[in-house]
């Protein structure tokens, strides 16, 4: 056999393994994130509940729009509310990880929702689908936090909705068909689940190919009864007319801040986009500091507060 023959066969052959192993794992990988628990974030000195900020909450729980999954959540009611803050997670976090930037909302007045996604936290659901189905549960957790404002004589007011990475692409594609979002804050958020996918894959694997993408996403496609092409924050933001605050920090290496640039191009008036000075990822609060949590939180107060 020729040296020509045994590398075509050592290609071919690596090629296959990469398939293979792309079409059992990559499934696992995209639909089943980590669950975080207590433990990684009081590892990092962050709270766990509303009642280590001193925050007054109702701990409940309410249908996805599955009809089915139960979403862990609370609630959190401010004193004299102006408006009402839906808080969503990054993918493998969960509902603890808004703490912090719920204190902020409170402390402007704000109710705050916070809930773990499905397939996330203490939720149920069995996959993750980086918002195609996940825009339906926001709906959902506008009506939910409608019922309880009635049910406890709690203002609601205009809602607004801040995600974070995985959160800040379900509160784009959810802006876009949900009028009730009446102001939008997305953090970090990636423009195609396509793109972000291989990008991922890039990193995790060292191989470029789009058809180990494709391998995987197909696969993934009919567990979770999806469409990864239209999971497309890009796609959306053109169709919402309420407005938007673009942040991403500039230094982030898992979701490239370019990706922002396209939707804030994209988008329509009234946008800001801000991006973050050495900032990466995940530090774009403890980087951004005081400002970060101000122009976040007077975005709102602009937008939000009843004329």
């Amino acid at each position: 056999m020729s040296i020509l023959l045994i590398i075509i066969f050592a290609i071919l052959a690596f090629l296959i393994t990469c398939s293979a192993m792309v079409f059992v794992v990559g499934p696992i990988m995209l639909l089943h994130p980590n669950r975080r628990g207590e433990h990684f974030y009081q590892h990092r000195g962050m709270p766990i509940s509303p009642s280590q900020l001193g925050l007054p909450f109702d701990d409940f729980r309410f249908t996805a729009s599955d009809g089915e999954s139960q979403l862990s959540a609370w609630f959190i009611p401010a004193a004299k509310p102006i408006g009402t803050i839906i808080y969503l997670h990054g993918v493998a976090d969960n509902k603890m990880a808004g703490l912090l930037l719920a204190k902020v909302f409170y402390d402007h007045q704000f109710n705050v929702l916070i809930y773990d996604s499905r397939a996330h936290g203490e939720s149920g659901g069995r996959y993750c689908t980086y918002g195609y189905h996940e825009k339906y549960d926001v709906q959902q957790a506008i009506i939910a936090v409608r019922k309880i404002g009635q049910e406890k004589n709690i203002v609601v007011g205009n809602v607004g909705v801040f995600g974070t990475s995985m959160g800040a692409a379900i509160a784009i594609q959810t802006a876009s068909i949900e009028p009730r979002i009446r102001a939008i804050v997305s953090e970090a958020a990636f423009a195609t689940l396509r793109q972000i996918t291989v990008d991922y894959q890039k990193r995790l694997m060292r191989l470029p190919w789009h058809f180990l993408r494709n391998i995987a996403m197909k696969r993934s496609e009919t567990i979770a009864q999806f469409k990864h092409r239209e999971v497309s924050p890009l796609a959306s933001v053109s169709r919402i007319h309420a407005p938007i605050f673009f942040i991403h920090g500039i230094e982030d290496r898992f979701i490239k801040y370019q990706y922002t640039q396209e939707l804030f191009i994209a988008a329509n008036e009234p946008k800001e986009v801000w991006f973050v000075a050495g900032a990466k990822h995940s530090d774009v609060h403890e980087i951004g500091g005081k400002e970060y949590e101000e122009r976040i939180a007077q975005f709102f107060v602009s937008h939000l507060t009843a004329s």
